[in-house]
C-alpha cells in the first residue's frame, strides 16, 4: 500500500470509457484481508456512484468489487492506465467503431490479431491487426455472471498506424 500510494496516490485520472469512468483519483485507503490472508485495497473513490469499488491486489492487480466477489480487469495497475490511454488515442484516429454486446463478443475472432500485452488483461483486454483495434470489456459481465453485460468495441479505418499504438 505505501508503494502504491509513492507511485500512484493523488494521479487524477480522466473517465474511463467503460466502468463508469473508473476511479477519479488513485489513492489507497484502509486494507481489507480475503480468505486467504491476502491484502486488497481501495484504488480510489469511484468517479460516479457504482454498484462496485476499484481495487488493487496484493499482485498490484486492478480490479472491480462489489464486497461479495471480486473480478481482476487488468494484473496490473499500469495495465488501468494504459488501457485508458490506448482508448483515448485509438477514438481519436478510428474513423469509425461498432459496438457489440452480450454472447456476440464471444464470436469475435481474436486469434488472428495481437494483444496488447501492455493493458495487462485479465477480463479486459485489447488487440490490434492492421487498420483494426478490438477493445473487450467483460468485468462486468463476469462480476454479475451474465455474459449478456460484456461489450467489444471494434475500431476500423485507422490509416496513420504510427499513432504510437507501437510497441
Amino acid at each position: 500500500m505505501t508503494a502504491y500510494e509513492a507511485q500512484w496516490g493523488g494521479w487524477l485520472l480522466p473517465p474511463a470509457p467503460r466502468y463508469e469512468g473508473g476511479p477519479k483519483v488513485f489513492r489507497s485507503d484502509v486494507p481489507e484481508a480475503d480468505g486467504a490472508g491476502n491484502w486488497w485495497f481501495d484504488a480510489g473513490d469511484p468517479r460516479v456512484s457504482t454498484w462496485y469499488g476499484f481495487m488493487i491486489g496484493p499482485e498490484s492487480e486492478f480490479c472491480i468489487d462489489d464486497r461479495a466477489n471480486r473480478v481482476i480487469l487488468h494484473s496490473s495497475i499500469e495495465g488501468w492506465v494504459e488501457s485508458v490511454a490506448l482508448a483515448y488515442q485509438v477514438r481519436y484516429w478510428a474513423p469509425q467503431s461498432v459496438t457489440v454486446r452480450g454472447a456476440a463478443v464471444d464470436e469475435i475472432d481474436l486469434s488472428d490479431m495481437e494483444e496488447f500485452v501492455e493493458v495487462a488483461g485479465v477480463s479486459d483486454g485489447w488487440w490490434r491487426k492492421a487498420d483494426t483495434v478490438v477493445a473487450v470489456y467483460r468485468g462486468e459481465a463476469w462480476l454479475l455472471g451474465s455474459p449478456e453485460e460484456q461489450i467489444a468495441i471494434i475500431y476500423s479505418g485507422i490509416t496513420e498506424p504510427e499513432i504510437y499504438l507501437d510497441y
